[in-house]
């Protein structure tokens, strides 16, 4: 999902240099940067005892300061007059935002409104920052001042606040995909659980239509019901929370996937397990339980027909399926031992909930942070920097966040999750380069003290 949003997300940039280049336009255009540059400035100096800077934290100004041009304006107004950006109005405007409702409201709503940090900084333009008669006084300074100058200037912003918003849009889209396939994920899950239960009826039924037939021989009448009667099957289909779920997402594998469960069936009792399981002299639940945990492994899961199937059914299963199948193995092994609640949760607390939106928030809020921390690392005697695979860059650039933003998480940990994905999903040298990578990363934040978890 990551890989798939930063491959294409609209990056945010300033407008251009409105052509042709007159006096009216180049004075536009200056007063634009330097209404931005002033807007950095004011945002840095709207303090907060103990939050520091909100304003400043704000993903929309952390974009204006991070561009070049905005810089070189920061950079120019300290040897040079600026009007605009003299510290007087600066601190002047801090402290009228400071003391606004609108402010505090900000405050309030931006952890909950994605759109919150564009909103603010436009009514602070609006109401604050247009109207300010110093403000609208150093307009005056600069070269080619004209009223339809500034006219022209307003229009930049308004185009520059909506291609902020529109970038923006991207990444909320993207966390409602990440949602909705967390969410397919859980479907999986309990697909695959159904899978025993509704194999066992369907051969229930085979078994009874052979006992019909016009010429039946005794093993028809008299059939081996072990399979039928699995006592792990019995309970899983008892189970209040499996029940539910299965309900509540109208799952019904026998009415919609026909031709795969038939198909199943057959491979199930072709196989070497299957024929040992219905021999054995005796069967306890224990056994049950093992009979499903290895058929579900060695024959359902690696399964091609299954696979065609769950990709034609959703992009997202085919990935899913190996650590959504543990997991589904994790839950026949919690029935065995007796767990009072065996199907397992979608997640295990709310801080587990949130883990995937947040990890994908910080890279994307951080990246050119981390890719600076990436670039600094890189032996450049055996890598290129603007060569690297693009997914190696994508998961190196997860690795960090997880590293920074997650202390629970173990360091150790953190690095062996992401060397198995870049072995999985990129290249052959791939996980030793992650590892390579990481280990120079780590070294660098623990000797800045940024990194204090082992």
């Amino acid at each position: 999902m990551l890989y798939s949003y930063l491959l294409t997300e609209k990056l945010f940039t300033l407008e251009s240099q409105p052509t042709p280049p007159t006096k009216e336009k180049r004075f536009a255009y200056a007063l634009y940067l330097q209404m931005l540059a002033l807007m950095v400035k004011v945002a840095r100096e709207v303090q907060v005892r103990g939050a520091g800077a909100p304003l400043a934290d704000n993903r929309f100004i952390r974009a204006l300061a991070a561009d070049e041009k905005v810089r070189s304006v920061l950079t120019r107004s300290k040897s040079e007059p600026m009007p605009l950006l003299y510290p007087a109005l600066v601190e002047k405007l801090a402290g009228l935002i400071k003391e606004s409702v609108l402010f505090k409201e900000y405050r309030k709503e931006k952890d909950e409104d994605s759109t919150a940090d564009i909103k603010v900084w436009r009514a602070i333009v609006g109401n604050f920052i247009s109207k300010d008669e110093d403000v609208t006084a150093a307009y005056g300074t600069l070269e080619n001042y004209s009223p339809r100058g500034v006219e022209r200037m307003g229009e930049l912003l308004e185009a520059t606040f909506a291609n902020f918003s529109s970038s923006q849009s991207l990444v909320d889209d993207a966390l409602k995909a990440l949602s909705f396939s967390m969410d397919k994920a859980r479907e999986l899950y309990f697909r695959l659980l159904l899978i025993p239960v509704e194999l066992s009826r369907l051969q229930a039924r085979t078994l009874d239509h052979a006992r019909h037939k016009f010429l039946v021989t005794d093993e028809d009448l008299n059939p081996n019901m072990r399979f039928v009667e699995n006592q792990f099957v019995e309970k899983l289909a008892a189970d209040g929370a499996f029940a539910k779920e299965v309900e509540d997402r109208n799952l019904n594998l026998l009415s919609n996937h026909e031709l795969l469960m038939n198909s199943l069936l057959r491979e199930v009792t072709g196989s070497q397990i299957y024929k040992d399981y219905m021999a054995a002299p005796s069967t306890d639940f224990a056994a049950d339980c093992n009979f499903w945990r290895q058929t579900l492994k060695n024959v359902i899961f690696p399964s091609a027909e299954l696979q065609e199937e769950l990709e034609d059914q959703s992009v997202f299963w085919n990935d899913d399926l190996d650590i959504i199948g543990t997991f589904v193995l994790k839950t026949i092994r919690r029935f065995e031992e007796g767990e009072q609640e065996p199907i397992l949760p979608q997640f295990k607390d709310n801080e587990d909930a949130r883990f995937g939106s947040e990890l994908f928030s910080n890279v994307v809020k951080n990246k050119e942070e981390y890719r600076e921390l990436i670039d600094l690392v890189i032996n450049h005697d055996n890598w290129e920097t603007d060569r690297l695979a693009f997914m190696d860059v994508v998961i190196a650039l997860t690795a960090v966040a997880e590293l920074l933003s997650f202390p629970k998480i173990p360091v150790n940990v953190t690095i062996n999750e992401y060397v198995e994905l870049a072995k999985s999903y990129s290249t052959s040298k791939s996980g030793f380069f992650i590892h390579g990578i990481l280990a120079g990363i780590i070294n660098r934040l623990r000797e800045d003290g940024r990194l204090q978890k082992e």
